[in-house]
């Protein structure tokens, strides 16, 4: 159980990661408003996931 554990920890480390670069990218492309949103969605998704790992690790 404890390797599952890692594994989503690191996959969840990884999504954030990889979210955070896709929102850098994008920002510099897409309008304003729209970029706004994308990082408030960004955000929330962070925050979602920062609790899921947050359950698993107890």
């Amino acid at each position: 159980m404890v390797r599952d554990e890692n594994e989503i920890n690191k996959l969840i480390d990884t999504m954030i990661k990889s979210g955070d670069e896709l929102v850098e990218n994008l920002k510099t492309v897409l309008p304003n408003s729209l970029s706004e949103s994308m990082i408030m969605f960004h955000e929330s998704n962070v925050v979602n996931l920062k609790k899921i790992k947050k359950l698993l690790n107890g």
